[in-house]
């Protein structure tokens, strides 16, 4: 049986600044494994109050925390340009702007938070109902996950979107970002605490891991009798790692090897412009594009612009040798480039002889993120949109718009690339489950 622990949960007054960007002293593995579980035994608990909160409490809690965001943004900035003074010199650009918070971002955090608010309440939704011949009445309702542990690295802007939209579907997070960006964090999870008090919700709903040690994700991965569920989105090491040592459930969010595909049908202005947007807009993003695919009857006509375009983008590109012959600015690319995710001004490219070698190249070497076509025949398009399994499909649109806040859900805790429980955007929606509810009148089974 699943141990819970019971009694009230304590609230404490507001945390300072000080107190919440504080690295915690490490110690031996044991003593962070109790410190774990003592954070998650707690999480427990406020998970079972969060399971029955009305929607007017937590849609006050995630304003109450919006409106903190805004009044702490100076704070917010000086712990961000702490993390940004510790970054490593090397680190690639596209990191370094995972990393970095602006007026904004800091803003577009606040704002998000208001439009999970404004979302209808996930928890209590009536997913289906029928009666059976007997009499009976089934219902299948959402209900929360329970507790989840969301393990992320560089992105600070993750604590507010995971924070929100776990409280937002009843669930207490326990969150764990990376040690790059501990000072912003801390700083952004005050301001879910501020929001938390204000709505006299548990502060547990929403706890922060309080050092940078390892041992402390180790911990959270072996605490399946208080964690329901792990969310990783990071690098292929700490997925990998999560996948092999969690013995709880995990939601992953896997590598973006995402690709766009100009047909012979592409009208050449689009596709020059998503291809740049798609490669350039962010880099350092999962939805961006690492792998370009051209008809081979539109090469010479739309490859040329495409390739001035990317180039006066600063972006480097790696193609075939019929990508070569066409601008000798092309590097020659290897076997390894078509499996890889840059997460940087660089873009493999390669001829392909229609629809049907597209889709094929995709298949074997796409993480089945996000995939894009480019063409004016819809015929060609509806082949793309149902020959891959993608999480993502679009047709005539840039793969950034990979989001869940550009699909409507204020936000996403990441993008699920496997097959059970959610793919896609991660947002308050599908961090529920569900249960049957059975009303009868008496019936007795024969």
């Amino acid at each position: 049986m699943r141990a819970r622990s019971t009694g009230n949960i304590r609230q404490t007054g507001q945390t300072t600044m000080n107190e919440v960007t504080k690295p915690a002293a490490t110690g031996r593995g044991d003593d962070i494994r109790a410190e774990m579980e003592a954070l998650a035994k707690a999480a427990r608990a406020a998970a079972g109050v969060l399971a029955t909160a009305t929607t007017e409490a937590k849609n006050t809690a995630l304003t109450a925390a919006a409106a903190a965001i805004r009044a702490r943004k100076t704070e917010i900035q000086a712990a961000n340009d702490e993390d940004m003074k510790k970054a490593p010199n090397d680190l690639k650009p596209s990191f370094r702007d995972r990393l970095m918070l602006t007026d904004e971002r800091i803003e577009g955090m606040a704002t998000g938070l208001e439009e999970v608010a404004a979302l209808p309440d996930p928890v209590g939704r009536e997913l289906a109902r029928w009666q059976r011949p007997n009499g009976l009445d089934i219902a299948r309702v959402a209900t929360p996950l329970g507790v989840i542990g969301v393990i992320y690295e560089s992105r600070p802007n993750v604590t507010a979107d995971a924070g929100g939209l776990c409280l937002k579907a009843g669930n207490a997070a326990i969150l764990r970002g990376g040690s790059e960006s501990f000072h912003s964090s801390h700083a952004i999870a005050a301001c879910l605490q501020d929001g938390l008090r204000a709505a006299d919700l548990p502060e547990a709903s929403i706890q922060i891991v309080p050092t940078t040690d390892r041992a402390a994700v180790g911990a959270m991965l072996t605490l399946p009798e208080y964690i329901d569920i792990i969310v990783p989105r990071g690098g292929k090491g700490l997925i990998a790692r999560v996948q092999n040592e969690s013995r709880v459930p995990v939601m992953a969010h896997l590598d973006g090897i995402c690709h766009v595909y100009v047909d012979k049908a592409a009208d050449k202005d689009m596709a020059r412009d998503i291809v740049l947007n798609a490669k350039m807009r962010r880099t350092g993003i999962c939805g961006a594009a690492e792998t370009l695919l051209v008809d081979r009857g539109v090469a010479a006509s739309h490859m040329p612009g495409i390739l001035d375009a990317l180039a006066e983008a600063g972006c480097e590109v790696r193609g075939d040798d019929a990508i070569q012959t066409l601008d000798d600015r092309v590097l020659p690319a290897s076997e390894e480039d078509w499996d890889t995710e840059y997460l940087d001004a660089i873009l493999s490219a390669k001829i392909v002889d229609g629809v049907d070698e597209a889709i094929a190249h995709i298949e074997a070497h796409g993480s089945q993120h996000t995939d894009a076509i480019v063409t004016e025949d819809a015929s060609t398009a509806e082949r793309f949109l149902s020959g891959l399994d993608s999480a993502i499909l679009l047709w005539n649109a840039s793969t950034q718009y990979a989001d869940g806040g550009e699909f409507g859900m204020g936000a996403e805790i990441g993008i699920s690339t496997g097959k059970l429980h959610a793919r896609g955007p991660v947002g308050a929606d599908q961090l529920t489950s569900y249960k049957y509810v059975v009303r009868g009148s008496g019936q007795t089974r024969p």
